[in-house]
């Protein structure tokens, strides 16, 4: 049997759902080459990588995740070290020189010829291989994409790269100006994903509100959610990373009327001072993101908003950081993360005075999260008594309970609502039940008897 049709590998994928869905489009391409996916490191012939660069926490594990996979290069059956996507891109130079075990480095938008790399270099190696697209090619999506994620629900990258240029994000500098995956390949690659068991589709890019501007002149994302939702066997619908300024009457008209779109919103602020927002380049103040929360829950009463905020922000004063504090008390988010500010070389904010302290930062992030948490466990307790779908997740079988999900809940990021029962059930299931009990962020429930 030839080497091409033998050759194990192993895949780490790292980062954001993004970059998941990048994972997927590579492992499926290397499957259609030939190449044998395993699960076990010490298994693998060749090692991929998938990187992440987006704050200092994710470059440091990727680096340290290259280190360790380079290591089953001594102690294992590993030929080619690959790395792969963000941090590659990026910091190409500094791989060949601080990690020299690395024998393959690809960018975020060059994995179209990895097969053909990699067995090229399994064939004879000739030191390290470089394939770095320009950022601002788009890749034409398998549309028999694998999902990674269970089967049950899988992502779907509507879009890749960013014109927003916000001054802490490297995100342009490492994917490129905006660009939208064409609409026909998108509902390709949701019907296969459906076919092959995903109940829930999650769409997922830089920014997801900006769909079709490039390609057909609009903001085609209600049209994109209209022909998913004719996708007979799907039934969850779930649109991430939703910048404010951009959401549409036309956009909450299509959540709010359309049956399979959950009432869930992911809306990434990052602040609540109108000083903070103008030194990070966003392209709204607390007034615009006040009045779009209000106007979202007078259209859609039941939705779920989940936000992200960024404490210690160079030039953040306490009084700044009291805004925040009150914006949070006020709008009461379902759903609410915060990350301290990570200082990014080659970004304007890296370079602006008055650098907070690190410890300053994480000391204002545990104290909206303290904030937080009581909001938290009074949404959840509100929601005691409620009947609701919930989506099976997976199960504690020693103590005979189902971890769910419902339509409020992203998977990874939010809450669990946790059933006994001794019916038997499989991953992406649905059932109702009724809530019983809750805690700062997962709920209790109990089946509903058909």
């Amino acid at each position: 049997m030839e080497q091409q049709n033998v050759t194990p590998i192993y895949f780490v994928s790292l980062g954001c759902d993004k970059n998941l869905v990048d994972s997927e489009m590579m492992i499926t391409s290397l499957r259609e080459q030939g190449f044998r996916l395993v699960n076990e490191e010490t298994e693998a012939e060749v090692i991929v990588v998938n990187t992440c660069c987006f704050i200092g926490d994710a470059k440091e594990e990727s680096i340290n995740t290259l280190l360790e996979m380079a290591s089953y290069k001594e102690t294992a059956k590993c030929k080619l070290l690959v790395a792969a996507g963000c941090l590659a891109q990026r910091y190409h130079k500094e791989i060949q020189t601080e990690i020299p075990e690395v024998d393959i480095i690809v960018g975020t938008m060059g994995y179209e010829n990895l097969a053909e790399t990699i067995r090229g270099e399994l064939k004879e190696h000739q030191g390290v291989v470089e394939t770095l697209q320009n950022i601002d090619y788009l890749p034409t999506p398998l549309t028999n994409r694998d999902s990674m994620s269970g089967g049950y629900y899988a992502y779907l990258k509507i879009a890749e790269g960013c014109d927003k240029c916000c001054t802490y994000c490297v995100i342009p500098k490492v994917r490129g100006h905006y660009r939208s995956v064409p609409m026909e390949n998108l509902l390709a690659q949701a019907e296969h994903l459906v076919q092959n068991g995903a109940k829930e589709l999650i769409l997922v890019a830089q920014e997801t509100t900006l769909y079709g501007v490039d390609l057909y002149g609009h903001k085609s994302l209600p049209e994109l959610l209209e022909k998913l939702s004719e996708l007979e066997e799907l039934k969850w619908i779930r649109i991430l990373y939703c910048y404010p300024e951009e959401i549409t009457k036309e956009l909450v008209h299509a959540i709010k009327t359309l049956p399979k779109v959950c009432h869930y919103l992911d809306i990434p602020i990052q602040h609540g001072s109108d000083g903070i927002l103008k030194r990070m380049g966003r392209r709204t103040n607390s007034k615009e993101l006040r009045d779009m929360v209000h106007y979202l829950r007078q259209e859609i009463p039941d939705i779920a908003l989940r936000t992200t905020l960024i404490t210690g922000f160079p030039g953040e004063s306490e009084q700044d950081f009291e805004q925040l504090k009150e914006f949070v008390e006020e709008l009461r988010f379902d759903r609410l993360g915060v990350f301290t500010y990570s200082r990014e070389e080659d970004t304007p904010a890296a370079a602006m005075e008055e650098q907070v302290p690190e410890e300053v930062a994480e000391k204002r992030r545990d104290e909206i999260m303290q904030i937080q948490q009581k909001i938290a466990f009074e949404k959840t307790s509100a929601q005691i008594g409620r009947a609701l779908e919930v989506m099976v997740e997976g199960a504690l079988p020693e103590d005979g309970v189902y971890i769910t999900r419902t339509y409020m809940d992203a998977p990874e990021v939010d809450g669990y609502v946790f059933v006994a029962t001794d019916w038997n059930l499989m991953s992406g299931d649905f059932l109702n039940v009724k809530i019983t009990g809750a805690d700062e962020y997962d709920l209790i429930g109990e089946v509903i008897e058909e």
